[in-house]
């Protein structure tokens, strides 16, 4: 995000009203506390779901986890956990977590009790990357199912879902979500964004179903509604989030109105059931034809305004256009990604308006548990 967008938020957020200028100069808004549903946050800094590759086997690894995790966690700081896969078939990358078998519950306690040794509040992250996965990472190399048969970007063809499947999909993630609360988590987020398989049969880009699933707005989205729903019951809405992003085309997944797709989800599913928040990821700057300057043609306001409960956004936020985005109004929360990646410490930085770590790309996704992964120094370090 660029310096030019997050004025765009702090006017456009101010122009509704939220907070007045008084409230916004007495503290910097993203170290202030807040209060999600049960939850006492004592800043608005999140760590956003990282895929990091270090869980050998789809087993988390209690050893190197613990340690990276606990590194980002501080007495009422809110972590999410990368990606956990809610079945074999919804692995979307090699040595990413799971929540689907006993035995990656019982990996999950301890590092669990870890973060909450630190006082952090931890929600786990469900996920089906649905068409985005390779062969090698599917049950005996088996096509990776969709809501479609077409593939997209670098995989293979997938298996176009049969209608009487999808509910078996929808158990999938109610049972994961039993076993996140099992394995100590406080809640879960439903993976919901970037391309993955909500995305492919939410988006019209990609859903070309005549069944109840595909159509009209109403079908598209009942694979999400069911999820949702399935969920809530079995953990309540009260512990239960979602990560939308209704205006990127990852995975070559789009929709021609992403922002009545994000208000149906909203308005027609979170809302009717009081869901804790709402995770929603900026949409990308473009080039202006006619001008060839770099601008935001759409806004979360309108996603913000409609959302009942807490508003968590991310997409590139520094800690000045982070304390923008909270301070205005414009959201409850922010999610950080690579910063938290660089810099295990990062809200106490943001406090001290200290230097930041710089993160290298390459070990995002390595396998290595300690390169990359817990090797970024502390600001006591330096």
């Amino acid at each position: 995000m660029s310096a030019g967008r997050a004025a765009n938020h702090l006017s456009i957020a101010l122009s509704s009203g939220f907070r007045s200028e008084r409230e916004m100069d007495s503290a910097p808004a993203l170290l202030t506390s807040y209060k999600m549903g049960q939850f006492n946050l004592e800043h608005r800094v999140v760590l956003a779901p990282l895929t990091r590759c270090r869980a050998y086997g789809n087993v988390p690894q209690p050893a190197h986890m613990s340690l990276y995790y606990c590194q980002r966690a501080m007495p009422g700081g809110f972590l999410i956990s990368e990606a956990c896969a809610v079945s074999e078939t919804a692995r979307g990358s090699q040595d990413v977590p799971g929540l689907w078998a006993d035995e990656q519950v019982e990996a999950w306690k301890p590092i669990v009790r870890a973060v909450h040794a630190k006082g952090a509040v931890f929600f786990a992250q469900l996920w089906h990357a649905g068409r985005a996965s390779l062969l090698e990472w599917q049950p005996n190399g088996q096509a990776p199912v969709s809501s479609t048969d077409k593939s997209a970007d670098i995989y293979p063809v997938p298996r176009r879902l049969e209608t009487e499947e999808i509910p078996h999909i929808v158990d999938d993630f109610r049972i994961s979500a039993r076993n996140a609360i099992r394995a100590g988590f406080d809640g879960v987020e439903i993976h919901a964004a970037n391309g993955y398989l909500f995305d492919q049969f939410m988006k019209d880009g990609t859903n070309d179903r005549d069944d109840a699933y595909g159509g009209t707005l109403e079908n598209r989205c009942r694979f999400t509604a069911e999820v949702v729903a399935a969920v809530a019951a079995e953990v309540g809405a009260d512990r239960l989030g979602i990560r939308l992003s209704p205006f990127t085309d990852y995975i070559d997944c789009s929709d021609s109105d992403p922002e009545t797709l994000a208000l149906h989800v909203i308005l027609h599913i979170l809302n009717p059931i009081g869901m804790l928040y709402c995770h929603m990821l900026e949409p990308r700057m473009r080039v202006n034809p006619d001008d060839g300057k770099l601008t935001l043609p759409h806004m979360l306001l309108p996603f913000r305004k409609a959302f009942r409960g807490t508003f968590i956004v991310c997409g590139g936020y520094d800690r000045e256009e982070g304390d923008a985005a909270i301070a205005s109004g414009y959201g409850d929360l922010v999610a950080y990604g690579r910063l938290f990646i660089a810099n295990p410490d990062l809200p106490t930085r943001f406090a001290r308006n200290a230097e930041l770590n710089k993160y290298d790309r390459s070990t995002f996704y390595t396998s290595d548990p300690v390169i990359g992964y817990i090797d970024y120094p502390f600001l006591d370090q330096l």
